[in-house]
């Protein structure tokens, strides 16, 4: 072992992950279970810590301070960066630093907005802009939030290995990427956009870490699994205690100390846990007692659709989580947008039409989804509109197709026009991909930082994973696909914002402006009633949707005619707000809507 000096334990009282920094000192802890030994390297000394039975160690440093570098020193020699590093010196494998945590918060009074005001933007923050950066970022934030959006959902920061990467492959989940700036520029980002009204939802991955940069196994094989795998590595173990309190203090920590107005949880399907009190749960819990003064939001993505995850209680209050990606809408408009239906789509593909309708209706088309899925029969639980997050696109299905076409670059732009209507008004919650306000064609691909074998294992992954996303064009084959390990890639992937003041984007700013203020005036009031939602499917023929939902005394109704030719709809009662074809809507007469046609109506005396 190195040389080290003694010092004293870490006092009794406030102990978790990382650094604590106190008047005089700085406390430092990890739990590794698998070493006999370990020392704190800080300072120019190695300084052997004091081991607990559980198998934390802990020392307390009188001479550390802000801004100084440390690592810790494994029993073999090796040395390792803290797994709940809050800013690292480098990359991922170099040493941590001792962060301050004290901002001077510019809107310290915000706390917050209902959910039922969300219009969301999804940002990658080394996309969104040139300069790839948290201060870049934030002088964007104006142009979101004077169209008429209330959220930005970041994807995730938490660092990484390598200078480019969509970020769900973090290995030091409390340490914003280098990349993109320090913990205090991620908090400026924040406040900035709490100035513009914006709320601010942080993705973050609790179901695995990375391949590279990930040194647990080392001191700690007991965070993980054995007995089960995630499609990315070994799957953690929350059933050990320490385990649990590393996510839970994860959560509490970017909603405390950030300010962030929520997370969404990726992949939760994929977190398994067998506890008394599921992991889910507890970190729900523990985030609404601690933020109880403040509007906090959890959303997850999970792919079994379970529909416990999103219940209400009698009072119509949210029991774990707020919302959760609504893949299943997605599903249904991708097909109807461009016909593909190979992939996840295929199982959409069969009586399409139905099956749109019940996303409308009801948020899930498979709700608690089997293998295979199937369609439910009989009685539905209810969840209202807002615990669904509907998108025409998100990074994934965007990212994961072959050469990363956005929607307006595979189907006709008519139609692209109607569904983003759709997905406006309607009640769900709607989700936009950053570029999306002004109409975006530059490409958005899959892209890494990783060399050697792992690099090569990535590049070849990427045939299989278009497959489930609309596949290989003809004539094309896996090696005319982009190396998502260039940096060609990662630069190509960029938001061009010169379309953004083009003829074409100004005049798709106006039209999803026009959109997210009718929504603002109009639906958004409905949804804060506080009587249950009633949604009705009305019969109509295959490229016609005709919903209605009732929101107490009130009713906003859907008219839509996506077909080519003009159809027969279910006649409306309330005042037209939004007709896309103004005079071609024929209404009552012979009961035929114009091809082309989206038409929203609601009770006339909410007209403003």
């Amino acid at each position: 072992m190195h040389q080290v000096s003694k010092a004293g334990s870490v006092a009794e009282g406030e102990k978790g992950w990382g650094p604590t920094i106190r008047a005089n000192c700085v406390d430092f802890r990890i739990w590794a279970p698998g070493q006999r030994e370990m020392a704190l390297r800080c300072g120019g000394k190695d300084r052997l810590m004091n081991r607990s039975a559980a198998g934390w160690f802990e020392l307390t440093v009188p001479e550390a301070k802000v801004g100084d570098a440390y690592a810790f020193v494994l029993g073999d020699g090796g040395v390792v960066p803290d797994p709940a590093s809050r800013e690292q010196a480098g990359d991922v494998h170099g040493p941590s630093l001792i962060v301050e945590p004290s901002y001077q918060w510019l809107n310290d009074d915000w706390k917050g907005r209902p959910w039922e005001e969300a219009v969301i933007s999804e940002v990658h923050i080394g996309a969104f802009t040139g300069e790839g950066t948290f201060k870049a970022a934030a002088e964007k934030l104006g142009h979101l939030a004077k169209l008429g959006f209330t959220a930005i959902e970041v994807m995730p920061v938490a660092q990484f290995s390598g200078k480019r990467g969509w970020g769900y492959d973090g290995v030091l989940h409390y340490a914003p990427h280098s990349a993109y700036g320090t913990p205090a520029d991620f908090k400026a980002f924040i406040d900035a956009a709490h100035g513009h009204g914006l709320m601010v939802l942080l993705d973050v991955v609790y179901n695995h870490f990375g391949p590279d940069g990930n040194y647990l196994h080392r001191y700690a094989p007991e965070f993980f699994r054995f007995d089960r795998n995630t499609p990315w590595g070994a799957a953690i173990d929350f059933g050990q205690e320490p385990v649990r309190r590393y996510f839970v203090e994860n959560a509490l920590y970017w909603i405390g100390e950030f300010r962030l107005d929520g997370l969404r949880l990726d992949a939760v399907e994929q977190i398994y846990d067998t506890s008394k009190q599921h992991i889910l749960e507890q970190l729900s819990a523990e985030v609404g007692n601690a933020f109880a003064d403040r509007a906090v939001h959890l959303v997850v993505e999970d792919q079994r659709n379970l529909v416990s995850l999103l219940e209400r209680d009698g009072d119509g209050r949210v029991k774990t989580f707020t919302a959760e990606w609504n893949d299943d809408f997605h599903h249904v408009a991708h097909i109807i947008a461009t016909g593909e239906t190979e992939g996840h789509y295929r199982p959409f593909a069969s009586n399409l039409w139905e099956k749109t309708k019940l996303a409308m209706q009801h948020g899930f088309v498979f709700p608690d989804r089997g293998t295979p899925p199937e369609v439910p029969k009989g009685e539905r639980v209810y969840l209202p509109p807002q615990a669904f997050i509907n998108f025409l696109q998100n990074h994934d299905q965007v990212g994961n197709r072959a050469f990363g076409e956005r929607l307006v670059s595979i189907a006709r732009p008519d139609m692209v026009e109607m569904l983003a209507a759709i997905l406006i008004l309607s009640p769900q919650v709607p989700f936009l991909f950053m570029g999306d306000e002004y109409g975006e064609t530059q490409p958005f691909f899959f892209f890494s930082d990783y060399a050697g074998e792992l690099g090569e294992i990535v590049r070849k992954g990427r045939a299989a994973e278009a497959e489930g996303f609309g596949g290989l064009k003809r004539g094309k084959t896996p090696d005319d696909l982009p190396n998502p390990n260039a940096v060609s890639t990662f630069a190509c992937s960029k938001l061009q914002w010169q379309r953004c003041d083009s003829d074409e984007g100004i005049g798709q700013k106006t039209y999803l402006s026009q959109l997210i203020d009718l929504r603002h005036n109009y639906v958004v009031p409905l949804l804060k009633k506080p009587e249950r939602v009633a949604s009705a499917a009305l019969e109509s023929v295959d490229g016609a949707l005709a919903i209605d939902w009732t929101f107490g005394t009130s009713k906003l109704e859907l008219r839509a005619n996506l077909a080519d030719t003009p159809l027969a709809v279910p006649a409306f009662d309330g005042a037209v707000i939004f007709d896309r074809l103004g005079s071609h809507l024929v209404q009552p007469g012979d009961g035929k809507l114009a091809a082309g046609s989206v038409v929203f109506a609601i009770d006339p005396r909410l007209i403003k």
